[in-house]
């Protein structure tokens, strides 16, 4: 009898693995399961600040790792995710140095929350809180793999590139919900990109059950439809089938270069964090069928089972990856906090600043001719030059190509972008570098921050800034986050461009929309507002070559304007971020401004010299973060009047900022209070009269300065 149990549990089907491996995985799996334990009881004694756990997700994790490549294969996994980055190569010190918050935590430095993995030698750029924004880094990830393999010159210039890479994103069901999913998802089957979503289970997103979540309450059954989307389920609190599963999953993805998703059921064993008390909304006999599932159980007896190892012998393995886990955490617990003047490091690159005289050939300019151009050619000039010197530079967006079906190229003379700025790219650099997008913002900006992950310098389009807020998410919390919350080991040195502004008689309320306070209070991210065509072009060009992440808004109204016509200044005309420019000199009034109220505040200065002898100073800020107060400061102690002049509404705008630190460090030199001219507090009209009502104009610049003059 004795001889055909051990026939029949050898005889069981492992799915290859062998003894050595399942032992291997449970002592991960028990590893991660202490960590969590032990955040637990440290979260208690205030020895650290957050603790979310993985438990239920270990058999999912460990086994996906076995089936990558560290360090070759990208990584985005989510919080639940703590096995498959101890199984890649990270140790229980690595998660605890995150927990305390510590200095050395190499994810973050102490600038992230525990269970936000981060390794540069494993390919796994730091994570962040919002859940689903990592499909679309993943998705980028890959396409910038697609490029390197395609485009020649890349080779030599991004060195971490493997021909059988893969990418791997995780998730839970809930992050499925969001729309970001299904764009990248779009994204990764019309490109066919090698990218495996991992779908981990467990039944909940915090509260929210799955059948409220998800329409049928399965998210491998709603995504069933996308073409080449190779769909693999398992149980994923059983090895072996977990196992099984992934290998399927990316194998075939390795292999034919195509997206497939891992939908693993696991469970939840804990709270979704410690903020939470599952008592709360799920009954006790949920919890104890959940609690027969636990995928840790299952591996030991499964260990036992096979005569893998004995009780005995796994009761010492535990105890002896106890010791090594408080062993870990007692040494974090040791481990010092950054220094509190640390606050303000990796914001901007620390190596490469776009503010320094490295970035300023504004006063020596290598004209190609004398023709004068717009602000169109000559941001096209740009970025056709750009490309001839980087071939990492890929430019895509909403209608930017020439025309995405190339055979057309032959009978039609292409569009190249709404303004066209971008007419001819694609025919002289091809489709690989210069390609249009979905009408899907979020997915313009994310597909970028994953390719700039991989060391591509993307400079995308949003068609119109009022469209741009379906893409906040990426850019407020993620791309201008990158660097500070990997603590400088990742960045994202993205260029956004898009068209603004009003001025356009019929733009309404859709398309006219300024708005850049907005992104100016974003840290880490620089605005650059550009008045005049070679300004567009030298910023552009500072902007494409600097390292930090940029926001370039072209005033569509200055598009093609015949006041701020200008000569190509040539191939390496750049103009620092930071250094305004004095317009027109003057001695009584100083007039601050920037984008389209540049004209407008000129012709104003010129009406009030000529019909009140008040000379105007006038400021082109040029780009608001950074700011150029110097230059302001200088002009305000020289004329003690100002007045700040903007496009977007009065209140809340950049005005307000430019107003508070005169106010504040030029007080004494003031010998009238500050003046603002802006928008009214509302939309712009479709109307042309309501329009110009609600838009400043010379005649609202000239009645603030007389006004301030005369106080």
């Amino acid at each position: 009898m004795a001889t055909r149990e051990h026939e029949i549990l050898e005889a069981r089907d492992l799915a290859g693995l062998t003894h050595e491996q399942i032992l291997r995985f449970y002592a991960t799996m028990v590893t991660s399961r202490l960590i969590d334990d032990r955040e637990v009881n440290l979260k208690r004694q205030n020895n650290t600040f957050f603790q979310i756990a993985s438990a239920g997700h270990e058999a999912v994790g460990v086994v996906v790792a076995e089936h990558c490549k560290a360090g070759h294969d990208w990584f985005f996994p989510y919080y639940r995710d703590r096995t498959m980055a101890l199984a890649l190569g990270q140790s229980p010190l690595d998660h605890f140095l995150q927990a305390v918050g510590a200095e050395a935590d190499g994810a973050s430095g102490g600038r992230q929350m525990p269970s936000h993995w981060g390794n540069p030698a494993l390919n796994i750029p730091t994570g962040s809180s919002p859940t689903g924004t990592q499909f679309l880094h993943a998705v980028g990830a890959a396409e910038a793999g697609t490029k390197i393999a395609s485009i020649p010159e890349l080779r030599d210039r991004i060195s971490r590139f493997e021909e059988d890479e893969v990418v791997i994103v995780s998730t839970g069901e809930g992050a499925t919900s969001e729309g970001e999913f299904w764009e990248s998802l779009n994204a990764a089957c019309n490109l066919t990109l090698p990218v495996v979503y991992v779908v981990q289970d467990n039944g909940y997103a915090i509260s929210v059950p799955v059948e409220v979540q998800t329409a049928g309450g399965s998210i491998s059954n709603l995504v069933s439809g996308f073409p080449g989307l190779h769909i693999v389920g398992c149980d994923g609190t059983d090895l072996v089938d977990t196992y099984r599963a992934a290998g399927e999953a990316i194998d075939y993805t390795r292999a034919r270069r195509r997206p497939s998703m891992i939908h693993a059921h696991c469970t939840r064993p804990y709270s979704h964090s410690m903020s939470d008390d599952e008592r709360a909304y799920r009954t006790i006999e949920e919890l104890e069928s959940q609690a027969a599932r636990d995928p840790l159980t299952r591996a030991r007896m499964l260990l036992i089972e096979i005569e893998a190892a004995t009780p005995d012998e796994l009761d010492r393995l535990e105890r002896e990856i106890k010791g090594h886990v408080i062993a870990a955490s007692d040494q974090a617990l040791a481990s010092p906090q950054p220094a509190p003047e640390s606050a303000m490091r990796h914001l901007y690159s620390e190596t490469v600043d776009p503010t320094s005289a490295d970035f300023d050939t504004e006063d020596t300019p290598d004209y190609q001719s004398d023709r004068p151009l717009t602000m169109v050619d000559l941001l096209n000039s740009c970025l056709r030059t750009e490309m001839r010197r980087d071939p990492r530079i890929v430019v895509f967006g909403q209608d930017i190509a020439d025309a995405s079906r190339e055979g057309a190229l032959d009978e039609v003379k292409g569009k190249g972008g709404v303004f066209k700025v971008t007419h001819g790219l694609q025919r002289e650099f091809g489709g690989e570098r210069v390609y249009n997008s979905p009408i899907a913002e979020a997915s313009i900006v994310g597909r970028a921050v994953g390719m700039a992950l991989r060391g591509m310098k993307p400079v995308v389009e949003i068609q119109f800034f009022d469209y741009i807020w379906p893409a906040m998410m990426q850019i407020r919390d993620e791309l201008a986050v990158m660097r500070f919350k990997s603590n400088g080991v990742f960045s994202a040195p993205v260029v956004i461009r898009t068209a603004y502004g009003g001025y356009l008689r019929g733009g309404a309320i859709y398309h006219s929309q300024t708005g850049e306070s907005i992104f100016a209070h974003c840290p880490g991210l620089r605005v650059c507002m550009p008045a005049t065509a070679e300004d567009a072009n030298g910023l552009l060009r500072t902007a494409i070559r600097c390292d930090d992440p940029v926001l370039f808004l072209e005033h569509k109204h200055l598009y093609r304007q015949v006041h701020n016509k200008g000569r190509d200044p040539g191939p390496d005309f750049m103009i620092p971020f930071g250094k305004a420019k004095v317009c027109r000199e003057g001695s009584d009034v100083t007039v601050v401004t920037c984008g389209a109220l540049v004209k407008r505040s000129l012709d104003a200065a010129k009406v009030v010299a000529d019909q009140h002898g008040i000379e105007s100073e006038v400021i082109d800020l040029r780009t608001i973060s950074p700011l150029d107060m110097e230059r302001v400061s200088e002009s305000v102690k020289k004329t003690n009047r100002v007045v700040v002049v903007y496009e977007d509404a009065r209140s809340w705008g950049v005005g307000a900022e430019v107003a508070a630190q005169i106010a504040e460090d030029l007080f004494p030199w003031l010998d009238a209070p500050v003046k603002r001219v802006g928008s009214l507090d509302t939309w712009v009209a479709y109307a042309p009269r309501v329009e110009d009502a609600t838009l400043p104009q010379t005649a609202d610049v000239v009645r603030a300065v007389v006004e301030l003059a005369a106080y």
